[in-house]
């Protein structure tokens, strides 16, 4: 096996239209594909970043909620490299995003933060070197 990069993260939306304004609009991830699909009652939207990296926002009937808040089994958050923390959190508040306050990596010291995308999934913005 030769892993070379992660392809795509897929989130299920509990509102669809709310999600899709968000990732594209609020994040400014860029549409690649966008389709409904009748056998699933699903639509299904393809997303890219500048690297190639992909997320999929899936929307379902009757999605159940996330467990609990961040520490549940599974996915435990998505992080996004930027390259300044600071100016992408004031971006995002500008926007009515709340963004926790600003910490640094003890390990790395790297700055980071955390938000949460419609549905609470935790978002990371973290800092590139």
């Amino acid at each position: 096996m030769n892993l070379q990069r992660i392809h795509h993260v897929a989130i299920i939306a509990s509102d669809y239209a709310r999600s899709k304004r968000f990732y594209t609009q609020v994040l400014g991830l860029r549409v690649l594909a966008e389709v409904y699909r009748d056998a699933r009652d699903s639509w299904k939207l393809d997303l890219a970043l500048p690297d190639g990296t992909q997320l999929e926002l899936f929307s379902f009937p009757s999605p159940p909620p996330r467990p609990s808040y961040p520490e549940a089994c599974g996915l435990r958050h998505l992080a996004f490299e930027v390259s300044d923390v600071a100016a992408s959190a004031e971006e995002l508040v500008a926007l009515g995003v709340a963004v926790e306050p600003i910490r640094i990596d003890e390990y790395t010291g790297r700055r980071f933060t955390f938000l949460a995308d419609p549905d609470d999934l935790p978002i990371e913005l973290y800092e590139a070197p």
